[in-house]
């Protein structure tokens, strides 16, 4: 498609208000234009994440009620259709992924995002896999390596590590050199094992001292007591990196550690360095669920069920340009 030919409108799923799925509706929007620093994306497959269904509900602190009704979704993958004048370096029609911006909206028939945030999805990896990639890769890789500084030879304890973040973040981990340490149910230890794992902690059963020496960084995707419990567990200089509760700073200055909150953000360079592992087979996206654009509210209602244990995708159903 050329961007002469793009239509004016396209459907969207929007945040109508904060609430329910009640709240969720599939709206036809005009059809965005790109700033400069932008490209247009026709979205063949999104990601569904946890923090949409926060935001839907209200819960996601960073959207307030004065933005609604805005586009959910925070990954997308595609084709570039139109381009900004500074994003040019973008050719028409690559096949990109990208974790956007909050408001953006990736569950939309195109997308807006922002040049700097892409990376190209290679015709190996498959476009549902490419959706459903960028957020929780980019949560995983910034916080065990921007700020958690995990290096080879280094032991972390990865708490959660059944969900689409830990998943990813057990795998890069173990590719770094380190020895991964992670909590799941017991039904999840053989998965987590063949994804690289050393060891894995039953947390219905067991307790945390079970893992034996302390670790270098706590990457924590669960917080509450399981945060606070993880603490003693940390070595001396070491850290604790969470992606949800304000990590105690008391218990990081007793360990001479660090202990920090953090919000994943959209970074082209490291998602491409994460879509080359990908490519060359050492690191798996496991797409659980695929949901038709038409059905993303039954994919919210998947959401909020829980229980996650790898990802959910939205695919796109073509429709006639008016």
């Amino acid at each position: 498609m050329t961007a002469s030919s793009l239509p004016h409108t396209m459907l969207a799923w929007r945040a109508t208000r904060f609430g329910g799925l009640d709240a969720l509706r599939q709206l036809d929007i005009p059809v965005p234009e790109p700033r400069a620093d932008e490209v247009l994306i026709e979205m063949q497959a999104a990601g569904l994440n946890p923090v949409d269904l926060k935001t839907l509900q209200g819960h996601f602190p960073l959207v307030k009620q004065d933005t609604l009704p805005l586009t959910l979704g925070r990954d997308v993958a595609g084709v570039i259709v139109k381009r900004g004048a500074d994003a040019q370096a973008w050719p028409q029609g690559a096949r990109v992924c990208g974790f956007i911006g909050q408001g953006q909206g990736a569950l939309a028939e195109y997308v807006v995002a922002s040049a700097s945030a892409l990376a190209g999805v290679p015709s190996s990896c498959a476009i549902d896999a490419a959706g459903a990639l960028p957020l929780a890769a980019l949560t995983a890789w910034q916080g065990l390596f921007d700020y958690g500084k995990l290096q080879g030879g280094q032991r972390v304890l990865i708490l959660g590590a059944s969900g689409g973040v830990g998943r990813f973040a057990v795998q890069f981990a173990r590719h770094a050199g380190a020895q991964v340490v992670a909590t799941a149910s017991a039904h999840e230890h053989s998965a987590l094992l063949a994804l690289g794992a050393k060891d894995v902690i039953d947390y219905t059963s067991q307790d945390i001292e079970d893992i034996g020496d302390e670790v270098d960084l706590v990457f924590d995707l669960l917080g509450g007591e399981a945060q606070t419990h993880a603490w003693p567990r940390v070595k001396q200089g070491g850290a604790l990196v969470s992606t949800l509760d304000e990590p105690s700073q008391s218990e990081a200055s007793a360990r001479g550690a660090r202990g920090t909150r953090y919000t994943a953000r959209p970074d082209g360079g490291q998602l491409a360095q994460i879509v080359e592992l990908v490519e060359l087979g050492v690191v798996k996206i496991e797409v659980v669920e695929r949901f038709a654009f038409d059905e993303t509210a039954k994919g919210f209602e998947r959401l909020k069920k829980g229980h996650l244990h790898g990802k959910l995708a939205v695919l796109r159903q073509a429709r006639a340009v008016p």
